[in-house]
């Protein structure tokens, strides 16, 4: 038996777009989309009363705009971006080349530009609760007697609780520089460090995410000839961001922190249609 040719690049493209209908067109799926959506509108319900009962245990008060970002950044970020996606949803997969070229693109442009405003805001602020927990200093036995039950207890990143141990009984503590009254021990604060790092790498490659997807978006809307030469160039960039995303995921999979981990993998997830939604735009506005 004589050895097939290989498939040709237009029959690839068809299978692909084949796929990509089929998807976008399923009711089932269109279902699964929106129930994940809401899922994160969920998340940030429950990313405000986790950093509510962290403000109240560590008796954080607002004194600036900054401090909004640094003690609620997590809330912010999350619905920011869940603002960003429904117009991304909007531009990739909802309304026409048409429209978008119109008042009502320019007005999504405008959206989309204050919530990356926002989000790199709230990326500040996730940076901020890292580098407020990197100074630490070893409690010092004489003021053992300064601690009561107004000072605050580290257990975990963003998680506090009233002083009710006498710590200067049991091992080596250390008191957060950065914060009032904040007692943590060592491990406790090395692994708070580290969720926080993943934090702020994890929102710093989301922003990264959206600059790739606008470039993108922008050459459909304005260059058909360069859209399969910009989709190919950045195709290892994107890579690269989502591997570092999934394993922020598993990270927090494995410290325990599900509710991260739960958010984590519903982005994935929403973006991955809104990546599906692209590349069907793509080859539409290119075969057009």
């Amino acid at each position: 038996m004589g050895a097939r040719a290989p498939p040709s690049p237009s029959l690839i493209q068809d299978a692909c777009s084949i796929v990509i209908a089929t998807q976008q067109n399923n009711v089932p799926f269109q279902w699964v989309k929106y129930a994940v959506y809401l899922a994160l509108l969920n998340n940030v319900y429950l990313f405000l009363v986790e950093e509510l009962e962290s403000a109240a245990a560590l008796n954080t008060s607002i004194t600036s705009v900054a401090s909004v970002f640094q003690i609620f950044s997590t809330t912010i970020d999350t619905a920011a971006w869940l603002v960003l996606l429904l117009f991304f949803e909007l531009e990739t997969s909802v309304l026409s080349d048409q429209v978008l070229r119109g008042i009502t693109g320019r007005f999504i442009r405008l959206i989309r530009f204050v919530c990356l405003i926002t989000i790199c805001t709230a990326c500040w602020g996730y940076f901020a609760e890292l580098y407020g927990l990197l100074a630490s200093e070893a409690l010092d036995p004489a003021r053992c007697g300064e601690l009561d039950s107004s000072w605050s207890l580290l257990n975990k990143l963003d998680e506090y609780e009233s002083l009710s141990v006498d710590v200067c009984a049991q091992g080596e503590w250390v008191l957060l520089s950065n914060y009032d009254r904040v007692v943590a021990a060592p491990e406790l604060l090395q692994g708070a460090i580290w969720l926080a790092a993943t934090d702020f790498i994890n929102a710093a490659a989301w922003i990264l995410v959206v600059a790739v997807l606008e470039v993108e978006v922008r050459a459909v809307l304005a260059a058909k000839r360069a859209v399969p030469l910009i989709g190919t160039a950045i195709y290892p960039i994107k890579s690269s961001l989502y591997f570092v995303l999934f394993a922020a995921a598993v990270y927090w999979w494995f410290e325990g922190d599900f509710l991260d981990f739960w958010d984590a993998v519903l982005w994935l997830f929403a973006f991955f249609v809104i990546e599906q939604n692209v590349t069907s735009w793509r080859q539409e506005t290119v075969s057009s």
